[in-house]
């Protein structure tokens, strides 16, 4: 699916069959977290975490329950530190939420599923966009 439609149900070019949008995280490097950053229509949570912590099943959970409204990333600074570097992420976990292109909410430290899926919901209502 095109980046920019991650986040809607589609149909498969081949068979026809409908595609459902992205139900869990997106493991992104640098390419293409730009990207989907870029393109995407629905708000976007990035989860900045190193290897070890990258399972997180509240992450699951979250990129699950806001599929179609929201897209959850997953950037394993160890693999990227640029990312890092340029998010300025001191610590993990790091959340960074964006859309329209630009980052509105940065977030040090666990958070709770509810916090997290109140920060989708509240930049989905608003309709942020840049």
């Amino acid at each position: 699916m095109p980046v920019g439609r991650l986040a809607e149900i589609g149909r498969c070019g081949a068979c026809k069959a409908p595609l459902g949008p992205i139900a869990e995280p997106i493991e992104a490097d640098h390419s293409s977290l730009s990207r989907i950053i870029s393109e995407a229509q629905v708000p976007i949570l990035v989860d900045f975490s190193a290897r070890f912590k990258l399972g997180n099943p509240e992450i699951d959970a979250l990129a699950r329950e806001m599929a179609g409204r929201a897209l959850v990333l997953k950037v394993d600074i160890e693999a990227q530190p640029e990312l890092a570097v340029h998010y300025q992420v001191q610590s993990v976990p790091a959340f960074a939420l964006f859309h329209g292109g630009v980052m509105s909410f940065q977030h040090n430290g666990a958070a709770p599923l509810a916090e997290m899926r109140q920060w989708l919901e509240q930049a989905a209502a608003r309709g942020l966009s840049y």
